[in-house]
C-alpha cells in the first residue's frame, strides 16, 4: 500500500512537471511572439557610386549673323542649311554692274588727276619757265628805253609826256615778270598747282578704292570656318545693311550648357567625368567632362549654368540647341560599409545620424558618421561594423524586444521587404501541441 502510493506520488509530481515545462515553453513562445517583427539588414561592403542626372542642350563656342554691307539685288546664294564653309568662301553674291561702272569711273578720273601732275611736271612747267625769260627780257629792254628817255627827256629833245609812258612800259614788264616767275613756283615741286593737283589725285585715288570696297562688298564672304545654321535670302531679293542674311556656328569645340539647381552645386566641380545621350540615339552613350561652373547663380530660376566639353570628336547626329541627358559622376568608392537612407532615424547634420541596431533581441541605437550619400544611400564612416543587423523603419523605440527578419538590399536597388509571418496565436497553440 505504501509502495504504490508512493508510485502514484512520484508519476503525480512528473506529470506536473512536464506540465510546468509546457506552460513555461508556452508562455516563452507566446512571449517572444508578442514582440514584434522587424526587417533588418545585415551591413556589407559594396561599391558605391553618386551621380546627378539632369538636361543639357548642345551649343557652340560662338554664333554669329552675317549680312551685306551695301543695298543691292542677290544674285546667287552658293550654300544651303547645314553647310560647311571655309573662310573667305563666298557665301550671297550681290548684282555687281553698277558696282563695276563706278568703279570704272572713279579709276578715269584718278588717271585724268595723274595725266595732270604729269603736265604740270613736263610741257606746263618749261612753258613757266620761257615765260619767265620773255619776261625777263620784256623787262630788260623796258628799263634801256627808260633810260634812254631821260637822257633825251634830259636834253630837251623829248618831252615829259613821252618819259611817263616809258615808266609805266617798265612797270608792266616788271608786273609781267612777277607773274611768269610766281608761274614757275607753282609748276615745281613744291608749288601749289602741284600740290593742288596731287590733293585732287589722292581724291581721285580714295574714290576709286571706295568704289572697289564696295564692288568687293557685293560678295558676302564666310567671317572663319563655320557651319551654316539658317538661311534667310534667296536670289532676286533686295537686301540692305544690317539684316541678317544667315547665321553661322564657328568653327570650334562642341560644347554642353546645362542649368543645374543649386542644392547641387557643392557636388559639382570641373573636371568631373559624365555620359551624355540623346533620347532619338539612346544607344550611342559618349563621354563629356565638366568644364567649368558659372560663378553666378540665375537668381529668377535657382539655377547655375555647367558647361561640358567632349572628351573625343562630337558625334555626326549632333545638332545646335539639341537636348540631352546628361549623368555626372559627383563621387565614387570602390569600398565602402554601406546603409539605405531609409534606416537613418534621426539626422542632426547630413554628416551624423542615429540608427536601431538588432542586438541580443532588443533595438540598440547607434550613433553615425557619415560620408558620401546617394539619393538612396549612405556611407558609414563611424559607429557600425560589417555584419551588424541594422533595422529598417521607424516603428520600434529603442531598446524594445524584437525578432529580426533578414533582408536583402544593394545600393541602387529597393530593399526587399520579407513576407508576412503567422499569427503568434498559431505559433503558439503550435508550440503547445508538441
Amino acid at each position: 500500500m505504501n509502495l504504490a502510493h508512493t508510485l502514484s506520488l512520484k508519476r503525480g509530481w512528473i506529470w506536473m512537471g512536464v506540465v510546468a515545462i509546457v506552460v513555461v515553453a508556452a508562455g516563452a513562445a507566446w512571449f517572444v511572439q508578442k514582440s514584434p517583427r522587424v526587417d533588418v539588414l545585415e551591413l556589407r561592403y559594396a561599391p558605391l557610386l553618386r551621380t546627378l542626372q539632369f538636361s543639357a542642350r548642345v551649343a557652340t563656342l560662338s554664333r554669329v549673323d552675317v549680312g551685306s554691307t551695301v543695298t543691292g539685288r542677290v544674285a546667287l546664294v552658293r550654300v544651303t542649311e547645314g553647310a560647311q564653309v571655309r573662310q573667305g568662301e563666298v557665301l550671297v553674291q550681290l548684282e555687281t554692274e553698277e558696282l563695276r561702272a563706278a568703279v570704272t569711273q572713279a579709276v578715269a578720273s584718278e588717271r585724268q588727276a595723274q595725266a595732270r601732275i604729269a603736265g604740270l611736271r613736263s610741257t606746263g612747267r618749261t612753258a613757266a619757265q620761257a615765260g619767265l625769260a620773255q619776261a625777263d627780257s620784256t623787262l630788260k629792254a623796258a628799263e634801256a628805253e627808260l633810260a634812254r628817255t631821260q637822257q633825251l627827256v634830259a636834253q630837251g629833245f623829248l618831252s615829259e609826256a613821252r618819259l611817263d609812258e616809258v615808266r609805266r612800259a617798265v612797270e608792266v614788264a616788271r608786273a609781267q615778270q612777277a607773274g611768269a616767275r610766281a608761274q614757275t613756283q607753282a609748276n615745281a615741286d613744291a608749288g601749289t598747282d602741284v600740290a593742288q593737283a596731287q590733293a585732287q589725285l589722292a581724291l581721285a585715288s580714295a574714290a576709286t578704292a571706295a568704289a572697289r570696297a564696295r564692288l568687293a562688298q557685293a560678295a558676302v564672304l564666310a567671317p572663319t570656318d563655320a557651319r551654316v545654321l539658317t538661311r534667310d535670302v534667296e536670289p532676286g531679293q533686295i537686301v540692305q545693311p544690317g539684316k541678317a542674311l544667315m547665321s553661322l556656328a564657328l568653327a570650334g569645340p562642341t560644347q554642353l550648357t546645362a542649368q543645374v539647381d543649386e542644392r547641387f552645386l557643392d557636388q559639382l566641380q570641373p573636371g568631373q567625368k559624365a555620359a551624355v545621350v540623346a533620347d532619338a540615339f539612346a544607344d550611342q552613350r559618349f563621354a563629356a567632362r565638366v568644364l567649368s561652373i558659372a560663378p553666378a547663380v540665375d537668381a529668377q530660376r535657382g539655377a547655375i549654368e555647367v558647361k561640358f566639353a567632349l572628351e573625343q570628336q562630337a558625334p555626326a547626329f549632333l545638332r545646335e540647341d539639341m537636348t540631352l541627358s546628361v549623368e555626372v559622376e559627383t563621387g565614387r568608392r570602390e569600398r565602402a560599409l554601406v546603409l539605405p537612407l531609409s534606416a537613418l532615424r534621426s539626422q542632426a547634420s547630413p554628416t551624423t545620424a542615429t540608427v536601431l541596431v538588432a542586438d541580443a533581441g532588443r533595438a540598440q541605437e547607434r550613433k553615425l558618421r557619415l560620408g558620401l550619400r546617394t539619393l538612396d544611400a549612405a556611407e558609414v564612416l563611424e559607429g557600425l561594423a560589417e555584419g551588424d543587423a541594422v533595422l529598417l523603419g521607424s516603428s520600434v523605440a529603442a531598446g524594445a524586444r524584437i525578432r529580426a527578419r533578414t533582408v536583402a538590399w544593394a545600393p541602387g536597388q529597393p530593399v526587399a521587404r520579407a513576407a508576412a509571418t503567422s499569427e503568434a496565436g498559431s505559433a503558439m497553440s503550435n508550440a503547445i501541441g508538441r
